[in-house]
C-alpha cells in the first residue's frame, strides 16, 4: 500500500479519471483499485476557479473560501509522479491540512459536517490568476458534459503515457501500455483467437 495521501479538487475527484492517470486504465482490477481510499474532504482558506477555456480547475489561496473535494490515501511514490506530469507545470504539489466530511452537505456546503483534520498534498495553480475564471468550477456539470471524452483515449493523457513509456517508468513496465502489459497481452491475444475457433 502507497503511504502518499492527497486532496483532489477537479476532474481526479472522478475515479474513472484518477485510474487512469495512475494505471493507465479507468477500470483496473480490484488490486490497484482497492488500495486507493477516497473519502469527501474540504480545504479551507482556498478558491476554486474555473481554468479559462478549460474543462478542469485550479485552486488559489484565498481567506474566507473553501473548496469540497476528496482525500485520498494509498497512492505510491509511482502514483504521484504520474500526478506531477499529469498537473503538468501550470500546478506546484504543496502541503495543506484538509477536513474529512462525516457527512457531505449540499453543493453550496449547507450540512457539511467536518470531522478530522489530516495533513496530505494537493496541487496550486502556480499560472497566475489571469488565466482564471471568476466562475466556480461545477464538478457536477463536469460528470454530465464533460467526462465522456475524459475516460477514454484523451489528449489529457498525452503527457503522462509519454512519460510512462519513455522515461524510466516507476511501475517498471506494469502500467497500462506498459512493456509488461504489452507483453502480456501479446500472449493472450493468441490464446483468444485459438478459443474463437
Amino acid at each position: 500500500m502507497g503511504d502518499y495521501r492527497a486532496f483532489f479538487y477537479g476532474t481526479l475527484m472522478a475515479p474513472q479519471v484518477l485510474h487512469r492517470v495512475c494505471y493507465g486504465n479507468i477500470n483496473p482490477g480490484p488490486t490497484q483499485s482497492d488500495r486507493l481510499k477516497i473519502q469527501p474532504a474540504i480545504l479551507h482558506e482556498h478558491c476554486r476557479h474555473k481554468v479559462r477555456g478549460c474543462d478542469y480547475p485550479a485552486i488559489v489561496p484565498h481567506n474566507d473560501k473553501t473548496v469540497r473535494g476528496v482525500f485520498v490515501t494509498g497512492l505510491t511514490q509511482g502514483d504521484m509522479w504520474r500526478l506531477d506530469v499529469f498537473e503538468g507545470d501550470e500546478y506546484e504539489r504543496r502541503k495543506v491540512r484538509v477536513k474529512l466530511l462525516a457527512q457531505v452537505g449540499d453543493e453550496s456546503g449547507e450540512g457539511n459536517v467536518e470531522g478530522e483534520e489530516v495533513d496530505c498534498e494537493t496541487y496550486i495553480w502556480i499560472a497566475g490568476e489571469g488565466e482564471l475564471e471568476e466562475g466556480e468550477w461545477d464538478f457536477g456539470v463536469f460528470q454530465r458534459e464533460k467526462m465522456s471524452r475524459w475516460i477514454g483515449q484523451s489528449d489529457e493523457y498525452q503527457e503522462v503515457d509519454k512519460a510512462v513509456n519513455g522515461q524510466g517508468d516507476p511501475t517498471g513496465g506494469r502500467s497500462f501500455g506498459g512493456n509488461i502489459t504489452t507483453q502480456l497481452e501479446n500472449e493472450k491475444l493468441p490464446e483468444i483467437e485459438r478459443s474463437a475457433i
